[in-house]
């Protein structure tokens, strides 16, 4: 099966020496959600920039449904729809004439828009509220009508640049149900939710320093973690160093990783090595805040590949 989606060694400098990119690879399956993580600057925005086409790497190869980025361009973007990280919605038009306006941009007229636009509004819950200019639009709606712009020509893949970023609650959920909803189509995201990352994507790859550091199925990546996670967080970031050294003694306990004043540990047996843990640490003179016990998470295998806990857009 040829990828919908493909990166080989891309390599991306900016002035002063700085490397975005390092011989990045991946690839995305038609009909593939695929989570894009890694922390700010780790070559995200960068990616996704090169497979959009709207930057060009100083070597390596992409392409995009089997068109090449850098040399079929307008190929390329004919195939894909791009939801970037800030909306964008013309606040003084409506949602219709938003949508509209985005069809006229691919070349799409008459009913057959008409009939687009429609679909689009109904599907996205947005129909009673089309003759109304987005402004007064919540932050939730504006944001699915992002979606439903970049759906509009009826793209092969979509591309998702941190989609609810700034959303509530609700509006993330509402959204998560829309993108699930679209079946069959191939979906690059990037996320700073975990969760989101987790419910959604149907593999992961994290990057850091420009590099992939872990690919593979959420379950995968959480399995490859033996045992329990235990996290302790003490009161005084500056004890974080001394925690960590009697924490990494203790029989039992391994890959101990500090995070500010966190410190994450892997145990096969967390309920026994918590008590231990604690009693170390209050001999150390150590205050501790809180400790917790638990499985698995991405959290878990975000801060073994990336070495540090996700950072969450505000």
């Amino acid at each position: 099966m040829t990828a919908a989606v493909l990166a080989r060694d891309l390599v991306k400098s900016y002035p002063k020496g700085v490397r975005a990119l390092d011989h990045l690879s991946l690839s995305v399956e038609p009909g593939e959600i695929l989570g894009l993580l890694g922390p700010n600057g780790a070559g995200k925005s960068t990616t996704v920039k090169i497979l959009t086409t709207l930057a060009r790497a100083d070597s390596g190869r992409a392409e995009v449904v089997g068109h090449d980025v850098a040399r079929e361009p307008g190929r390329v973007r004919a195939a894909i729809g791009v939801v970037a990280q800030r909306s964008g919605l013309d606040p003084a038009a409506t949602g219709r004439e938003n949508l509209t306006l985005q069809g006229h941009l691919f070349g799409l007229r008459g009913a057959a828009l008409r009939r687009r636009v429609d679909e689009l509004l109904e599907r996205f819950d947005l129909a009673e509220a089309a003759g109304r200019r987005t402004r007064e639009w919540s932050g939730g709606m504006q944001r699915r009508l992002d979606v439903a712009m970049g759906l509009v020509h009826r793209p092969t893949v979509l591309f998702l640049d941190e989609p609810t970023t700034g959303l509530d609650p609700e509006g993330r959920a509402a959204l998560w149900r829309e993108i699930r909803g679209l079946d069959g189509m191939t979906i690059l995201l990037t996320t700073h939710y975990l969760d989101e990352a987790d419910r959604l994507a149907d593999r992961l790859v994290i990057v850091d320093g420009g590099r992939v550091v872990a690919e593979g199925t959420p379950d995968r990546l959480k399995g490859e973690l033996r045992g329990d996670a235990v996290h302790i967080e003490v009161l005084e970031s500056l004890e974080g160093p001394k925690a960590r050294t009697a924490l990494s003694g203790l029989p039992g306990m391994r890959e101990v990783t500090l995070d500010g004043n966190r410190l994450s540990a892997r145990a096969d047996d967390g309920a026994a090595a918590a008590p231990a843990a604690l009693a170390a640490l209050e001999a150390a003179g150590i205050r501790v805040a809180t400790v917790t016990v638990a499985r698995p998470s991405l959290d878990d295998v975000y801060l073994k590949h990336a070495g540090r806990r996700m950072e969450v857009a505000a």
